[in-house]
């Protein structure tokens, strides 16, 4: 198996796939650094020999953010806004969905679970 950033990568995949796996690392981002290196995007993960690997580690290491690093400026930028009192701070700090969604119908991943309310009366029905 492949370590890389400290993320297995799944072996039995193709190459550009599998370093999707990574923390910050999508297909295109993943497509640039498989050109970049010139390695074909199709072999398959356990088809990369060493020095392959070493060159993928040094890429990410130098030119991107991925992993811990990404997830924590990603933290330190919901602090930030949670301090200065932006809406989007306050959206966060009651985990509702930030971005003008509609909250009164969906977002149920954001608010949790239906709570029945005692005393609520039902419509009548016809």
């Amino acid at each position: 198996m492949t370590r890389i950033v400290g993320v297995d990568l799944p072996k039995n995949k193709r190459i550009e796939i599998s370093l999707t796996y990574i923390y910050g690392i999508g297909k295109s981002k993943a497509r640039q650094i498989l050109e970049q290196l010139k390695i074909n995007r199709n072999i398959k993960t356990y088809e990369l020999n060493d020095e392959q690997i070493i060159l993928i580690r040094q890429i990410l290491s130098s030119d991107y953010q991925v992993e811990g690093d990404l997830k924590r400026i990603e933290a330190l930028n919901i602090k930030r806004l949670m301090t200065i009192c932006s809406y989007r701070g306050k959206r966060h700090q009651l985990g509702l969905p930030l971005r003008g969604q509609n909250t009164r119908t969906n977002a149920r991943t954001k608010r949790g679970i239906k709570k029945t309310m005692a005393g609520k009366k039902k419509a009548p029905r016809k």
